[in-house]
């Protein structure tokens, strides 16, 4: 924890510890606690990710796409974090090889190059031929991969730890849970046999497509820590030279690959997670392309493409007022008392962009603007969509970097229509029906048996009633404080009764200004209680 502190301290940090009463965790330290707290604070958490190492670096790409809980300048800078690192050595790999799938390399493989084609900071890519005469693609996991990405991850919760007790600015923030669903992502990407699964459902849904290709997996060469898949030959999309392909390709393979994804979110419901230049390929021509690295992949089931597609139609229609609405039943969570001005921000925000040229916008602009509406409105933004909303933006950038006017809803629209158009065609309405009907029929077997275990634990009284709504608790607290008033209202006047009949119809004993003592001790009393109920109504300003 010690090592995170001081490298965020050495970018610029040091207000942070200091406000924050941290500075236990920079023995012999001496911390400035001067700084800005805005001033290129993007800029500098960005540097300090990636002098901590790849780990941090994957933690920082997710905060960039959780705009509910880090602010719009941070989200811009995070989004150019690279998981880019050194190769390891061949020796490893051939370790590895041997060690996962039984036999050395030279006997699994009739060619095998020893310089990797990628690196990143899990593995590595090298291109090799099977006995069979078939090119592959073997990613090769590093050694030290799981043991380092768990001591990362220790930190990581060390720092989750103390934001949370120590921190009140972040309380907004639920730490640990950040914590956990990066470590959960990162854990599934270390099972090579997950991303094999992923790839060989992506073979399987674009098999014979025409213009989408998709490596067949070579099981017997696949491990938790090798993936063996065909090799594509083609050109990144990353490795495209300005010059190499005339405007027109340019805007095919954009076009391209936006259908591509647009198959894969409303037909397939399974969704390549990371459209990143390095991982689309051209195979030949620009209407032909190829996809690799299948370690993220987002579901989608039945009913949020339904979802999906409502929203995305209302959007393209311009229909604004119902967008909370589509938000909302996909689970976005907003303060609604300010829905009005969340219906503002939204139209102001389609006066400035909707039908201008991509060309004409700046994309930055546009995503700060974007993320600064979340974060001013305080949405809360579902989990299971993170993954689509990263990779939209993803490829809408990949996008306008090949194809100044390309625009991803314009490629979108006949998909989402043709979702609608299957959910409401007499096949499907004639399934949906047919399936509440089995689902109808399921509950009316058991109602009888529940009704009648409802009936027998009323007779026993073993029912209880429990309201938890903020207003009546609210509306019991005032009613507690309106009877504790009634009661000492009633002992006041009980009092003053009291001693007025005991005044009137005593004739002997002792005296005290001419009224019987017992008589004036109860006026006095009854008095100052009186005072004491006349007071308290008037201190909280209602009768």
């Amino acid at each position: 924890m010690s090592e995170i502190a001081q490298v965020a301290v050495k970018h610029g940090f040091g207000y942070f510890f200091s406000r924050n009463k941290l500075t236990d965790l920079l023995p012999g330290q001496e911390i400035s606690p001067d700084g800005d707290a805005s001033s290129e604070r993007g800029r500098r958490l960005r540097e300090t990710f990636d002098e901590l190492g790849p780990t941090f670096v994957k933690f920082g790409q997710l905060l960039s796409t959780r705009p509910d809980v880090v602010p719009p300048d941070i989200v811009v800078e995070l989004r150019k974090l690279q998981d880019d690192v050194s190769p390891f050595p061949f020796t490893q790999v051939e370790q590895v090889i041997n060690e996962e799938l039984g036999q050395p390399i030279e006997r699994l493989f009739v060619e095998f190059v020893e310089q990797p084609i990628a690196a990143a900071s899990i593995g590595q890519v090298h291109e090799a031929v099977l006995p069979n005469g078939r090119r592959v693609a073997v990613k090769v996991q590093r050694p030290t991969a799981p043991r380092q990405i768990e001591a990362d991850l220790s930190l990581l919760y060390q720092a989750a730890k103390i934001a949370k007790d120590r921190v009140r600015a972040l309380d907004f923030i639920d730490a640990q849970s950040l914590v956990d669903e990066f470590a959960r992502s990162l854990r599934e990407e270390l099972d090579y046999r997950q991303e094999a699964r992923n790839a060989n459902t992506f073979h399987r849904n674009f098999a014979g497509h025409p213009r989408v290709r998709i490596p067949r997996v070579f099981w017997s060469y696949t491990s938790g820590r090798v993936l063996t898949l065909e090799f594509l030959d083609g050109t990144k999309i990353a490795d495209l030279h300005p010059g190499e392909l005339s405007e027109d390709e340019r805007r095919r393979l954009a076009y391209a690959m936006a259908e591509a994804w647009m198959t894969m979110v409303f037909r397939h419901g399974i969704f390549h997670g990371d459209p990143h230049p390095a991982n689309i390929l051209m195979l030949g021509h620009p209407e032909r392309i190829g996809l690799v690295d299948f370690g993220q992949a987002g579901r989608l089931t039945d009913e949020d493409m339904s979802k999906l597609t409502a929203l995305f139609i209302d959007a393209a229609a311009e229909n604004v007022d119902a967008l909370p609405k589509r938000l909302a039943d996909l689970g976005v969570r907003y303060d609604k008392a300010r829905e009005a001005e969340f219906v503002g921000y939204l139209r102001d925000f389609y006066a400035r962009y909707y039908g201008v040229r991509l060309s004409e916008i700046d994309q930055i602009q546009v995503i700060r603007e974007g993320f600064q509406l979340i974060y001013e409105m305080n949405l809360h933004l579902p989990s299971r969509y993170v993954l689509l909303d990263k990779a939209i933006a993803t490829l809408g950038s990949v996008g306008a970097e090949l194809y100044p006017d390309f625009n991803v809803f314009e490629v979108a629209k006949p998909y989402a229509r043709e979702l609608m158009v299957q959910r409401f065609s007499p096949g499907r309405l004639a399934r949906d029906a047919r399936n509440e009907t089995r689902d109808l029929i399921r509950v009316l077997r058991v109602a009888p048996q529940q009704l009648h275990d409802l009936l027998e634990s009323l007779r026993h009284g073993q029912v209880e009633v429990r309201l938890a709504r903020d207003e009546l608790d609210l509306a019991l607290r005032h009613l507690d404080v309106a009877l504790n008033r009634l009661v000492i209202a009633l002992v006041v006047a009980a009092g003053l009764i009291g001693s007025s009949l005991i005044g009137t119809f005593t004739t002997g004993g002792p005296q005290l200004l001419g009224v019987n003592v017992l008589s004036f001790i109860g006026f006095v009393l009854s008095g100052i209680l009186g005072i004491w109920l006349l007071w308290a109504v008037m201190r909280r300003g209602r009768l």
